[in-house]
C-alpha cells in the first residue's frame, strides 16, 4: 500500500461567496518562498461561482465543497482532517501575503515543541500604515480584543506570547489537534479561535505573536460589516461559551462578578448601536444550549495552568483599560 508523503504545511483556506478576493489571495500564495506546502480550500456551498472559478483557473489547489454553509470551524476542520502535514496554516480568503510570511511562521513554530500556535502581523488592507491585530488577548471581564489594532506599522516588532492566535492568519501544529480538540463546530464562526488557544493554554502549550510573518486583511469581507445582527448574536452566544467551557466551576466562581460586569457593558455597548435585541437572543442562546458545549474537563496536573491563566486575564484587563484611556494621547 502507498503511503502518501508527508508535507511541511498545508494553507487550509475556508470560503464562502469570496470570489471578489481569492485570485489575490491565492496569488500572493504563489509567490512564497517556500517549498514544501500545499493549498486546501474549503467551500461553504458558495453561490457566487467561487468553486467553478478555482476549478478552473487553480486546477493544482485541493478544493473541498460542502453541500450547505457550516461556518469557519467545521470548514477549517474538514481541512485540516483532509491534510498530511507536519503543520496546519489557517488563511483568511481576503488576504494578501508578503513572500516570507510562510517561511517566517514556519521558523517561529519550529522554535519551541511547546508551542501550538503562531499568528502573524496582520495589517490592515486599505491603511497599510496601520496594524489590524497581532494577536489575541482574553480579559477577566469574558471579553477577547484584538491587540495593536490601529496601531502605527512599526510598533510590535518583537516576537512574543499571546493568549490567542487569530485563526485568520496562523499556524497550528497539527498533532496537537487529536490533544487539544479540533475547532469547535457549535460556534459556527468567531471567537472559535480563542476557544482552542484557551484549551491550548489549559494544556500548558504557548500561542506565540509571529512579528515578521506579515498579511494584509481586509476584514469582514464575509460577514459585511463590522456590526450586523447575525455577527452580535453569534459573538454574544460564543462569549459567553468560551469562558463556561474553559473555565472549571472555582474559576467560573471566583470571575463570576467580572463576568457580569462585562457582560452589562457589553449590552449597554450594542444597545447604543441599535442591536440590543441580537445581543440579549444571542446570550440567551448560549444558556439554553449549553448541553451542546463540551466542557473542558477539570485535570489536577493542570491546576498551575488555570493558576497561570488567571493572573494573564487578570493583567489583560488592566493592559486593555489602559490602552482605552491612553488611546489618542500619545
Amino acid at each position: 500500500m502507498e503511503t502518501k508523503q508527508l508535507i511541511k504545511v498545508s494553507i487550509i483556506i475556508p470560503n464562502y461567496n469570496g470570489l471578489r478576493y481569492i485570485k489575490g489571495c491565492l496569488d500572493s500564495l504563489a509567490k512564497q518562498l517556500f517549498q514544501s506546502f500545499e493549498i486546501i480550500i474549503v467551500d461553504n456551498a458558495s453561490q457566487d461561482g467561487s468553486r467553478e472559478y478555482i476549478s478552473e483557473n487553480y486546477p493544482q489547489i485541493k478544493l473541498i465543497s460542502l453541500n450547505q454553509n457550516y461556518g469557519f470551524s467545521k470548514a477549517v476542520n474538514e481541512g485540516i482532517k483532509a491534510s498530511n502535514c507536519e503543520y496546519v496554516v489557517l488563511l483568511n480568503n481576503d488576504t494578501e501575503v508578503e513572500k516570507y510570511w510562510l517561511k517566517n511562521l514556519a521558523n517561529c513554530i519550529e522554535k519551541d515543541k511547546k508551542i501550538f500556535s503562531c499568528c502573524s502581523k496582520m495589517v490592515q488592507f486599505l491603511h497599510r500604515d496601520k496594524i489590524d491585530d497581532v494577536g489575541d488577548e482574553y480579559t477577566i471581564l469574558g471579553w477577547a480584543y484584538k491587540r495593536g489594532d490601529g496601531a502605527i506599522l512599526n510598533r510590535y516588532t518583537k516576537s512574543e506570547r499571546v493568549f490567542s492566535s487569530c485563526a485568520g492568519a496562523a499556524i497550528y501544529r497539527r498533532n496537537l489537534f487529536e490533544e487539544i480538540g479540533y475547532f469547535d463546530e457549535d460556534f459556527f464562526a468567531y471567537m472559535e479561535d480563542v476557544d482552542i488557544s484557551y484549551r491550548a493554554n489549559v494544556q500548558g502549550y504557548k500561542n506565540v505573536y509571529c512579528s515578521n510573518a506579515v498579511v494584509y486583511h481586509i476584514g469582514s469581507a464575509t460577514s459585511g460589516s463590522k456590526y450586523n445582527s447575525f455577527k452580535v448574536r453569534l459573538a454574544a452566544r460564543n462569549n459567553i461559551y468560551v469562558f463556561l467551557k474553559n473555565m472549571p466551576f472555582f474559576q467560573l466562581l471566583i470571575n463570576s462578578p467580572f463576568l457580569f460586569i462585562g457582560w452589562v457593558i457589553k449590552y449597554l455597548f450594542f444597545y447604543k448601536k441599535g442591536f440590543s435585541k441580537e445581543f440579549l437572543e444571542g446570550s440567551k442562546e448560549a444558556f439554553n444550549s449549553l448541553e451542546k458545549i463540551g466542557k473542558v474537563k477539570y485535570k489536577n496536573k493542570n491546576l498551575k495552568n488555570y493558576f497561570v491563566i488567571e493572573i494573564v486575564l487578570i493583567g489583560n484587563t488592566f493592559k486593555y483599560l489602559f490602552s482605552k484611556m491612553t488611546k489618542g494621547k500619545s
